[in-house]
């Protein structure tokens, strides 16, 4: 959608096709029982590419804003322990030993250099760091972005500039500080932290303005079954959800399907993506909304919410308590909590009934954060194929399908497994790409 937006505003004639009956894939509200929900992401990074979006859409008076600072959390030993944001609360805190402080502390001191090969960020981080790291805040921090597993996601592909940074200096720290001094990052407007928004009426208000603005240039409940190359651009098969089937021809062609879906449509075109796009696997994950009164739970909810390191043995990955950071998610005198299962680490998740993974849920919660009694409403969504996985492997992966692809004039490529899942990410590739097939870009 965010590409067809982009090319709509430039002028160019434009249809988005959406094979089910709403656009916005996991990104989805609903009201149930008074209380605000959010099937797919909780919230958003405020980056500039949404910001800016938000604007044109229209959106700005109905944006609201987490508090700023608020505490986020890693269950250790059983009890929260606030994520240190300050040096001296990196010394104070419990969350870690001494002996990884120290290390982490002294890495700016220290010569190293990244393998040749593809390496895992669980191996980055015992090899850098120390496993205790990975255990308590390196591998929650990778569950809470892609529910992945750190012996398998690649660090060159998740996190290119902690990659670059060590291969630049020698130092993580000194490369950070290095790339920090470069006229990129100090030419233009000071750089600001992202904050956390939402929408006064959900994270679907976004899609929704999307939609109102391509109006008839969208057609749901329409799926593109096969593409086949023309002499100049392409023809397009398609299947309407009611019956019945379609062809149309078209200059230009953007995909901005999941990974394997592309692998299946573009098969024919070129068999070399393909075959890169079907490795590309995704973690399935359930979101559990679970809804107390506020005095069955006795904890204080001052904060973002946790995350669980897999040493726990518990089955959540994390938990956000939305009714603490926006308004009208709750009704007066009670608290939401969305809590997330699954992911690449515990796939069998996904066979769990929703009231399995509901009482899972509870039943982690409730010495956690001091429940008592069940809960007042639930909603479980479950998501199979959730989030893209950039495990080891990925970036060589993407380099043979953009090779691939960019053989085939008129053919383009976006979607959250090419440079970051995370909803601003995608928005500011998206839109490359629309300016791209705009300026009639001569690869």
């Amino acid at each position: 959608m965010i590409c067809g937006y982009g090319l709509q505003k430039a002028g160019q004639n434009v249809l988005v096709l959406e094979a089910s009956s709403r656009p916005g894939g996991v990104i989805q509200s609903i009201g149930k029982d008074g209380y605000l929900l959010e099937l797919g992401p909780q919230s958003f990074s405020g980056t500039s590419p949404l910001c800016e979006l938000c604007a044109e859409l229209g959106l700005n008076e109905a944006l609201v804003q987490a508090p700023h600072g608020v505490p986020r959390f890693i269950l250790l030993g059983g009890k929260l322990v606030p994520v240190p944001v300050s040096p001296p609360a990196f010394l104070s805190s419990r969350l870690l030993s001494w002996k990884t402080k120290f290390v982490i502390l002294t890495e700016i001191l220290r010569n190293t250099h990244p393998p040749e090969s593809d390496e895992s960020i669980a191996a980055f981080t015992r090899r850098k760091f120390s496993a205790e790291l990975l255990d308590r805040l390196v591998g929650p921090f990778v569950s809470g972005i892609y529910a992945g597993d750190p012996e398998q996601i690649s660090l060159r592909a998740a996190f290119p500039s902690v990659y670059e940074a060590e291969k630049f200096a020698g130092s993580v720290v000194r490369g950070m500080l290095r790339f920090a001094k470069t006229p990129k990052a100090t030419m233009s407007q000071p750089r600001r932290r992202p904050s956390l928004i939402s929408f006064r009426s959900g994270n679907e208000s976004l899609i929704t303005a999307l939609a109102d603005k391509l109006g008839p240039n969208l057609r749901c409940n329409v799926a593109v079954i096969a593409v086949d190359r023309l002499q100049q651009g392409f023809l397009v098969r398609l299947r309407k959800a009611g019956g019945g089937s379609e062809e149309m021809a078209c200059e230009q062609l953007v995909v901005a399907t999941p990974a394997g879906v592309a692998a299946s449509l573009l098969g024919e075109l070129t068999p070399e993506a393909r075959v890169s796009l079907s490795k590309i696997a995704y973690a399935p994950v359930a979101v559990a909304s679970l809804a107390y009164r506020r005095e069955q739970v006795r904890h204080s909810l001052n904060g973002f919410g946790f995350l669980v390191p897999r040493s726990s043995k518990l089955r959540t990955l994390g938990t956000v308590w939305n009714s603490s950071l926006f308004s009208g998610r709750a009704p007066q005198g009670q608290v939401l909590l969305a809590s997330f299962v699954g992911g690449a680490t515990d796939p069998s998740a996904a066979d769990l009934s929703d009231e399995a993974l509901s009482a899972l849920v509870h039943r982690e919660l409730a010495p956690i954060l001091a429940i008592s009694g069940q809960p007042v409403m639930q909603q479980v969504t479950l998501h199979r194929r959730a989030i893209p996985q950039y495990n080891v492997g990925h970036t060589r992966r993407l380099q043979i399908i953009r090779a691939a692809v960019e053989s085939i004039p008129g053919l383009w490529l976006t979607g959250n497994y090419c440079n970051g899942p995370a909803v601003g990410t995608c928005i500011e590739h998206a839109f490359s790409v629309a300016e791209k097939v705009r300026a009639g870009y001569k690869r």
